[in-house]
């Protein structure tokens, strides 16, 4: 059984949209018709068409700017443009926004039948790189998404990578620096509660700090050589990842 074509008809006469439902009702069409562009765009929005027949002039908006209002939101639905009043501006008109054909009236049996089976025979060719185009943009959207994904993946990889790597160097650090540091908490607590306690103390014990400094000196000096390569190495570590991650952007 051959497929039925929907074909809209806008005109302000209601002859012509009884000549197009007379010449093509038994040949595989169905014809639907409308008084005014503003019910043709009602009917539009219903229901796909695989054509729409305009006149141009008709009450309200005209014909030209139904159809660039159809070509605008589908381009693809082939627009012939139907009129008494052909003129060459609004032929020029109707080919810039994208028409099938521009016919004049009075129309014929042959006319109507021959006009509507170029509109439908350039449907396929006119929908092909419409949907080419919708498609290359879909493929575009999901390589971009791809990359991304990719992208994150490796960071998150080179991160694991760095942190499993400087694990060591910071358990060694805090293994290191902790019991220094128990021991600089309980003396502060011990010294804060004896200035409370024996006021005069405090002058013995801005010698002691002068003491001290000097005493600890060396053992900061040796503190600092030990901890120098790890913090040299842990450097030179996250540098390498920094660089791995932006080759992996740029790539």
């Amino acid at each position: 059984m051959r497929a039925l074509h929907k074909i809209l008809v806008v005109d302000d006469d209601p002859v012509v949209g009884k000549s197009f439902n007379r010449v093509l009702s038994n040949k595989g069409y169905i014809v639907i018709t409308a008084q005014n562009a503003k019910e043709a765009l009602v009917k539009l929005q219903e229901g796909g068409y695989d054509a729409v027949f305009t006149d141009v002039r008709m009450p309200g908006m005209d014909g030209l700017e139904l159809a660039e209002r159809v070509k605008a939101k589908t381009p693809w639905t082939p627009v012939v443009i139907v009129t008494g009043y052909g003129t060459a501006a609004n032929e020029a008109r109707a080919k810039a926004a994208g028409v099938t054909a521009f016919l004049q009236k009075p129309l014929t049996p042959e006319m109507i039948e021959d006009s509507a089976m170029n509109a439908l025979r350039g449907t396929t060719a006119t929908l092909a790189p419409v949907v080419a185009r919708i498609e290359t943009r879909r493929v575009g959207a999901v390589d971009a998404e791809a990359v991304n994904v990719e992208v994150i993946v490796k960071e998150n990889l080179l991160k694991n990578i760095a942190l499993f790597m400087a694990a060591p160097f910071i358990g060694l650090l805090y293994a290191v620096l902790l019991p220094f540091v128990g021991m600089g908490l309980l003396t502060s607590m011990a010294v804060k509660a004896l200035v409370t306690k024996v006021p005069a103390v405090g002058n013995v014990l801005t010698f002691l700090k002068t003491v001290g400094k000097f005493i600890a000196a060396p053992f900061l000096g040796l503190a600092f050589i030990l901890l120098l390569p790890f913090v040299g190495m842990a450097t030179l570590a996250w540098i390498g990842v920094r660089g791995l991650v932006t080759k992996a952007r740029a790539g």
